[in-house]
């Protein structure tokens, strides 16, 4: 008899965990439950560090998209239920799948800026999160980037809703930083004249080519950084923003005007991976991202038989990592089913 494996969650991880089963043989039910695939990648523009358009990898990964693959759109899970080595998926819409084997890469969500009152996001027309900006970036909207704005000033917030004991988050997000570097170049590209300031409390430039984005966002395009945590923003009668901070270098409260604030929000798990983990009995970590069977030697396994994780279900990653992640679950899901 053939093989089978139902994935759960449509973007980058399950896509190319998807077909790289269905290269194998293995019958795959996918299911995703928006109208399309790709989760985030459809909602950034360039890619870092080269700045890659994020469109070019969602074709590569839909290419392999083949016939060994069912794909379930719109689909919502209802119930979960492993009887012996066989998993039964009811979804609302009243169909049943049957499979050998179940990964889990519904992915994460960003932290809601909201929660984060003294920032004045959703308050203050000017505040927007690092999300926002990309589909300003995507969606050709640059033009309207500065549309009412004189002096082209803009803050960066580094840690939205990471490292923060406050927003019940200890954990770096990873990726933040280096998506501010990122960001801080492509508004100085389209706006030369605009001056950028980056409110850090640790850079963590920890892949390769991030640190090197670093030092030509300061070196060629002038964006300055500064160390130092935002305890306030309030909102002037030009509708310009009042930041308050203190330098940690110099130990020296500040005080600017900015015209523009950009809020660089951090990954937090799914509540759909916290339910479906809910659901089979899936080990949460103290950061609520789920925790496989061994950190170090078997990180796409779980202690259930039979099920796996894919990407950022286990916590913040790159695309990159997520890709390479997915490869390793279908090997590890091809081998328990042999």
């Amino acid at each position: 008899m053939s093989k089978s494996a139902i994935i759960i969650g449509g973007g980058a991880a399950g896509m190319e965990t998807a077909s790289q089963l269905a290269r194998l043989g293995i019958e795959v039910d996918l299911i995703e439950k928006q109208s399309r695939l790709g989760g985030h990648l459809n909602s950034w523009d360039r890619l870092f560090p080269n700045r890659r358009d994020s469109k070019e990898v969602f074709e590569y990964l839909e290419q392999d998209m083949n016939d060994g693959i069912s794909l379930h759109l719109n689909a919502e899970i209802e119930t979960i239920l492993k009887a012996g080595d066989r998993f039964t998926l009811s979804l609302r819409d009243g169909k049943e799948l049957h499979s050998d084997a179940l990964v889990i890469a519904t992915g994460y969500e960003v932290f809601d800026a909201r929660k984060k009152e003294e920032y004045g996001y959703g308050i203050y027309d000017n505040v927007i999160t690092s999300v926002e900006l990309e589909e300003f970036f995507r969606n050709n909207k640059q033009k309207n980037l500065f549309e009412g704005i004189k002096s082209k000033r803009v803050g960066i917030v580094h840690c939205v809703g990471s490292r923060d004991e406050k927003a019940g988050n200890l954990y770096c997000s990873k990726l933040c930083c280096v998506t501010g570097v990122k960001q801080a170049i492509e508004i100085k590209e389209l706006m030369p004249d605009a001056e950028i300031f980056c409110f850090y409390m640790d850079l963590r430039m920890f892949d390769r080519h991030f640190e090197e984005m670093y030092y030509e966002a300061q070196e060629k395009w002038g964006i300055q950084f500064i160390r130092g945590r935002l305890s306030e923003a309030s909102e002037n009668p030009d509708h310009t923003l009042l930041l308050k901070l203190e330098d940690t270098l110099t130990g020296l409260p500040l005080k600017m005007k900015v015209d523009l604030l950009i809020l660089l929000v951090g990954f937090i798990p799914s509540p759909e991976t916290r339910r479906l983990a809910a659901m089979l009995g899936l080990k949460e970590g103290d950061d609520r991202f789920l925790c496989p069977a061994d950190e170090h030697t078997i990180t796409n396994s779980t202690t259930i038989p039979g099920v796996f994780l894919a990407g950022t279900v286990k916590g913040p990653a790159s695309i990159a990592s997520t890709i390479t992640d997915a490869r390793s679950t279908a090997l590890q899901v091809a081998t328990y089913l042999k």
